[in-house]
């Protein structure tokens, strides 16, 4: 029988939605590639990076530079756009909606107040808490910007950075006390770091604020480098208390990271 013209054209719609789904992939590939080349990168490494020949790079960023997620510089080089900081910061305030109760179990599990932030360019963002029931005023609070060199999160999410990597930040962000035992030299901080990988959590000891003491676990797997940490009194958080607390830490932190990875829709 003669193929109808409606028939021919239901047939084609899988192989051009198959082509568009792929040029999505691409190009938030690119966008990712982009982001871990620290913003700013030029065709022929996106090429080299990707696999992609260049005149396939080159249509794709077109496109993201037209939307504003992606603008080219004078020196022909791409960056990042504008248009990705909206929609980064609402990502954020979901992340710390969806973040909230396991926060919850932490501080029913531990009494203290219970944190989780991220790693946004070279600082760290606090994007969710839940407060301890004991009353007392701590210098993290959601929005909040930090170095990472003087916090126990910083610490738990450079731990497996590449060591080159690590000093790099440290130089564009200088090292600032912000108390007498903030750490404030390279070495000292990457020796800090080998201390996190060997334990497998992160400490900080009065070195953000005096009086309190921290303890992280980086979110294992998260779509973005995450981690989640208790703070309190230094007097509650003792040595004997962190035996007790990172375990549970490194619990939430596993199911967080599992239903983040989750795709599934909830059934009703």
């Amino acid at each position: 029988m003669p193929t109808s013209s409606a028939s021919t054209t239901d047939a084609a719609k899988p192989a051009a939605n198959s082509g568009g789904v792929q040029s999505l992939e691409r190009a938030f590939d690119l966008l990712e590639r982009m982001a871990d080349a620290g913003g700013e990168v030029g065709l022929s490494e996106l090429s080299a990076s990707s696999g992609l020949p260049l005149p396939t790079i080159h249509r794709l960023m077109r496109t993201l530079v037209a939307c504003g997620y992606v603008r080219q510089q004078p020196n022909r080089r791409y960056a990042l756009g504008p248009r990705l900081i909206r929609l980064g910061e609402s990502a954020s305030r979901l992340l710390g909606t969806w973040a909230r109760p396991y926060l919850a179990r932490l501080v029913e599990e531990t009494g203290e107040t219970a944190n989780m932030a991220l790693l946004d360019g070279d600082e760290i963002v606090y994007v969710a808490q839940v407060p301890s029931k004991h009353s007392m005023r701590m210098f993290t609070e959601v929005g909040r910007r930090v170095l990472p060199h003087s916090t126990g999160v910083g610490k738990a999410l450079l731990a497996h950075f590449p060591p080159d990597e690590v000093r790099a930040l440290l130089a564009r962000t200088g090292m600032p006390a912000a108390t007498e035992k903030t750490i404030t030299t390279p070495e000292g901080f990457l020796a800090a770091l080998e201390q996190v990988r060997g334990t497998g959590y992160a400490v900080d000891d009065n070195e953000q604020e005096i009086g309190v003491r921290c303890l992280a676990v980086p979110v294992p797997d998260s779509p973005t480098a995450a981690a989640i940490s208790i703070s309190g009194p230094a007097g509650r958080v003792t040595e004997a208390a962190t035996e007790k607390i990172v375990p549970v830490l490194r619990t939430v932190a596993k199911e967080l990271s599992e239903a983040l990875a989750s795709t599934s829709a909830p059934r009703e």
